[in-house]
């Protein structure tokens, strides 16, 4: 299966913050920018964190999903399980803090993933996952 690069916008009130959260943290190189945004590559994928003062609202909406409350909405990517491994050791070591801690959801099922969350400085919700078997992320 060959994937084609997505692209999101996203509301962020600091993007000092964000080229410091998204750059730094989690490694993603920038690319183009203006004083309204910065685009970075998320792991081939680009997302723009746009400039929007006052947008972070505080709580996120959630939905119940394998025992946890998953903050709805949210953005991210699926990673090879390494990858996903590796990052959740680097988050770990920058002290982010999880809305989900790094574990196995669907354990033992179909769709069997590991998955993590956390919030961005401006309070979005991001959601990154991996599968033992990539030929299970559309599985029912």
């Amino acid at each position: 299966m060959t994937l084609t690069p997505f692209h999101i916008a996203f509301p962020v009130d600091d993007l000092d913050a964000a080229r410091t959260f998204y750059g730094t943290t989690l490694g993603c190189p920038e690319g183009r920018s203006s004083a309204q945004w910065i685009d970075f590559d998320l792991f081939g994928h680009q997302i723009v964190a746009h400039l929007k003062p006052g947008s972070s609202n505080g709580k996120a909406h959630h939905n119940a999903v394998d025992g946890h409350d998953v903050p709805v909405p949210h953005f991210g990517v699926v990673l090879p399980m390494e990858t996903w491994q590796t990052l959740a050791e680097r988050l770990r070591s920058a002290r982010v803090e999880f809305v989900i801690e790094p574990y196995i959801r669907f354990k033992g099922e179909v769709g069997e993933q590991a998955t993590m969350f956390f919030l961005d400085p401006a309070g979005n919700a991001l959601e990154f996952k991996a599968f033992a078997d990539i030929g299970q992320l559309f599985a029912k």
